[in-house]
């Protein structure tokens, strides 16, 4: 079945960094559009940034740009978040999304940024 698992997030203070990882399974990545979302609380869900299949065509929103860089390895059907300069606005659940025609979504990691 379609599994998309994300993993990397966690506790940093503001200024650091943390890379996450999304590895998908069940569908043929590399024919998939491949984004992370984010969440925090009382927020609707946001783009963050995504990344397009074959040409590898990136695109962030705006308050991440600069800081936030999103990556693909088709041979190891994953997509990464790698996130420097982290502000305590950052905190948030982080999802890893695949969209085609069908629509995936992984279960969210935490990302936490405070002192």
């Amino acid at each position: 079945q379609v599994q998309l698992v994300e993993s990397g997030g966690g506790l940093v203070q503001p200024g650091g960094s943390l890379k996450l990882s999304c590895t998908a399974s069940g569908f043929t990545f590399r024919n998939y559009l491949m984004s992370w979302y984010r969440q925090a609380p009382g927020k609707e869900r946001e783009l963050v940034a995504n990344i397009t299949q074959v040409t590898g065509f990136t695109h962030y929103q705006g308050s991440v740009k600069g800081r936030f860089t999103i990556s693909r390895d088709d041979a190891k059907n994953t997509v990464y978040l790698q996130m420097n300069s982290l502000k305590p606005e950052d905190t948030a659940v982080y999802y890893c999304n695949a969209h085609l025609i069908q629509e995936y979504w992984g279960q969210g990691t935490q990302v936490t940024v405070s002192s």
